[in-house]
């Protein structure tokens, strides 16, 4: 029987946050040391990890990837990030470290929900290691917020959180996605979007469907469904409506003796006329004449590419 493998150790270092606080420093002589000597496995944290380098010589490990450091730069590191720091054999290193409560302080900071959320998940989307001369007014916050907590003056807790409220902000704006990451993100919603409505058309063809609705289904206005949906759809909301109606007659006239009447009132016109009008136009004979020849169904229906998925 083969050995099973052993799992690599990996140890969560857990904090406890003061009441009141969304912050806690670690500074001071205790973090001048060697760092990860003896030490051959990765950690990860319950809160955001802040960690500044004033200097010293070794590498990191932020998941795959393992940038030097030498001094003056500083990491961003969410929670359950796995991660550690490697000094050089040798040499000392300084470092001094945040751990901040990222999603107690911006629930209470922010008075929208959705937009505290949209942060945090900003704030934590990946690791950060920058240089302090290349980001200068983040590595200043992060200075000062040390700082703040090093002396501890009268009312320092309020002044470092009005700092870290203007640092996670500028985090946040730093990890804006790409423009390729945007577009994928807005290709996925529309395609989702236009998913749900087209699922709702077929199960509710027969009722009468107004494009307003659809609409406000979607929380946009008409004008825009209107144009987002003939250019993904290639054809316009009504025309895809009564599509999905003329293909469901189609097989009810094939399949069926009913009445083309009734037939028109299942499949959500409300006249004969209109039904009548549409049959044609789309399938170029008129319902009666297309019952007698009921053989070129497929044939005709096959001329229409309704369910193009060209993104817009």
């Amino acid at each position: 029987m083969a050995k099973k493998r052993k799992k690599p150790k990996m140890e969560f270092r857990y904090y406890q946050m003061s009441a009141g606080s969304p912050i806690l420093a670690l500074l001071g002589q205790k973090w001048v040391q060697n760092y990860g000597n003896d030490v051959d496995y990765l950690h990860f944290h319950n809160y955001l990890e802040i960690g500044f380098c004033y200097e010293g010589d070794g590498f990191l490990v932020l998941g795959e990837d393992e940038p030097r450091f030498s001094g003056r730069e500083f990491t961003v590191i969410p929670p359950n990030y796995p991660h550690t720091t490697n000094s050089d054999v040798g040499t000392i290193s300084r470092w001094e470290y945040l751990f901040i409560d990222v999603e107690g302080f911006m629930k209470r900071f922010l008075d929208s929900p959705v937009k505290a959320e949209k942060m945090i998940q900003r704030i934590y989307s990946k690791a950060l290691f920058l240089r302090e001369e290349e980001y200068p007014s983040i590595s200043a916050k992060i200075l000062k917020i040390m700082n703040i907590m090093r002396d501890g003056e009268e009312f320092y807790l309020e002044e470092a959180k009005g700092v870290l409220a203007a640092l996670l902000v500028e985090i946040a704006r730093l990890n804006r996605p790409s423009e390729e990451d945007r577009v994928a993100e807005e290709t996925g919603k529309l395609t989702n979007m236009i998913t749900r409505v087209l699922d709702f058309v077929s199960y509710h063809y027969m009722e009468d469907i107004k494009v307003e609705d659809l609409a406000k289904s979607c929380h946009i206005s008409e004008t825009h469904f209107r144009r987002i949906f003939t250019s993904y759809m290639k054809v316009t909301p009504l025309e895809y409506i009564n599509t999905v109606r003329i293909q469901t007659a189609c097989e009810l006239l094939q399949k069926t003796d009913d009445p083309v009447a009734d037939i028109a009132h299942k499949c959500g016109f409300t006249t004969n006329s209109t039904f009548n009008r549409n049959f044609k136009q789309i399938m170029g004979v008129t319902p009666i004449e297309w019952r007698k020849r009921p053989e070129s169904y497929e044939q005709q229906i096959l001329k229409f590419d309704i369910h193009s998925e060209e993104g817009w």
